[in-house]
């Protein structure tokens, strides 16, 4: 089974954009343990976004891959673990 995992972004540097590649992702705010609680974003129709917690704005970049950003220390590595049988 393929697992799709959502991409995280975080605003730790505090620029005033973020770049992303995906309409759906998860705003962390800042790099744990400091984040705020992790929000889903859906830009729906839109290119942009402001995320609730954290006042970060996200602006849709179709050149990125889904799990990339702008300024690309604003992506965080979500740790999967393997599912055990």
């Amino acid at each position: 089974m393929a697992e799709k995992v959502t991409p995280h972004f975080h605003n730790e540097p505090g620029v005033p954009v973020i770049h992303v590649g995906a309409k759906e992702f998860m705003c962390i705010g800042a790099k744990p343990p400091f984040d705020h609680p992790h929000i889903f974003l859906d830009m729906g129709r839109e290119d942009e976004i402001v995320c609730s917690y954290c006042s970060t704005l996200y602006k849709y970049e179709p050149s990125l891959k889904p799990n990339e950003a702008r300024p690309a220390e604003c992506m965080w590595e979500v740790d999967v673990e393997p599912e055990t049988p």
